[in-house]
């Protein structure tokens, strides 16, 4: 008998665009864990309304992330790719989380005090419960890992707290999901072209490489990082804007040529502007083959629906299967 595979959950944001630093930090393992899990991807349309209320885009995005992500190698066959919306049974089971979540703890997480600081004008309560309904989107597909970032890790807590509460008023039903470390692959952070933080997309643009930029931008982004005139003494350390460079460099590059570079470095004659052309053109070369499958995707309108269909089958097959454990474990099965 074929052993049952451990089930994986993670939510996307539709908003922006995706970039070099979702690649590596997450869609990369993604495409890995699929073939060793049962995966369940989420693009979280739902979460998106708490920031983004105006839905005019909403559509656009949903497919963009779609196109973006199997174009990154996520296959729609192996994995569930699906939207938070279409599975209805989660804001069930959010309405019942939310009896046991608290409005002390609520506030105190790290992200709902950020939002405040950033929205003063929109605090609503979809913000102050947003990790209750990350943890419905989690628990509802009994997932045992969450691959999430170091920011996430407060809501992942919080979730195991949600479902320890629920098991211990009406019975054990969920699992406590954990975060999943895959001890063999070395955390990514990929860091920003203007020496400033990693690579986001919400800062600037031009610091960031998007997957969806032309050649031409590629280019321009990367000559326009930050260098200096260069090291006067032999095996200097690099300062962070330098280093920056040959980290990106340790992404996309071969290794012959980042060794040619690290002994020009090192002997101080370092020559930036053919650094960053042998960046620039190595990131072309990466990212070219993803923008025009994106490009041949996102027209197939055909396509992206049927995704969405396939995946929302998936997802509500296996929601649908809890949620009749949880309306019996509560007591609201009535004949």
């Amino acid at each position: 008998m074929e052993k049952k595979k451990e089930i994986v959950m993670s939510g996307i944001r539709p908003t922006g665009f995706l970039h070099l630093g979702n690649y590596f930090g997450a869609i990369r393992n993604y495409v890995k864990m699929q073939e060793q899990f049962e995966c369940y991807f989420m693009v979280a349309d739902l979460h998106s309304l708490t920031t983004h209320p105006d839905t005019k885009e909403l559509k656009t995005n949903v497919e963009r992330v779609l196109a973006e992500n199997i174009a990154c190698g996520l296959n729609p066959e192996k994995a569930a790719l699906y939207c938070q919306s279409h599975v209805y049974e989660t804001s069930e089971l959010y309405l019942y989380l939310n009896m046991l979540a608290y409005k002390g703890e609520l506030e105190k997480t790290v992200t709902f005090k950020d939002k405040v600081r950033q929205h003063p004008e929109n605090v609503n309560a979809g913000l102050l419960t947003y990790p209750v309904l990350q943890t419905a989107d989690i628990i509802i597909h009994k997932a045992k890992y969450v691959p999430v970032g170091k920011d996430q890790e407060q809501h992942l807590e919080m979730a195991r707290n949600f479902a320890n509460r629920f098991n211990h008023r009406y019975g054990e039903i969920f699992h406590e999901p954990v975060a999943y470390n895959d001890n063999n692959a070395a955390l990514v952070k990929v860091p920003s072209l203007d020496g400033a933080g990693k690579m986001s997309k919400s800062e600037n643009g031009m610091s960031t490489l998007f997957l969806s930029d032309e050649d031409e931008m590629i280019r321009k982004k990367v000559m326009k990082a930050k260098t200096d005139s260069g090291p006067t003494q032999p095996n200097t350390p690099k300062p962070d804007y330098i280093d920056n460079i040959f980290g990106l460099m340790q992404l996309v590059s071969a290794p012959e040529v980042i060794a040619k570079f690290e002994a020009d470095y090192n002997n101080c004659n370092i020559r930036y502007g053919d650094l960053k052309k042998q960046l620039a053109e190595d990131m072309v070369n990466f990212i070219s083959p993803i923008r025009e499958k994106i490009n041949s995707i996102l027209p197939d309108k055909k396509y992206l629906k049927e995704v969405m269909e396939m995946g929302a089958e998936k997802a509500n097959k296996s929601a649908n299967a809890t949620m009749k454990l949880v309306r019996e474990a509560i007591g609201l099965k009535y004949y």
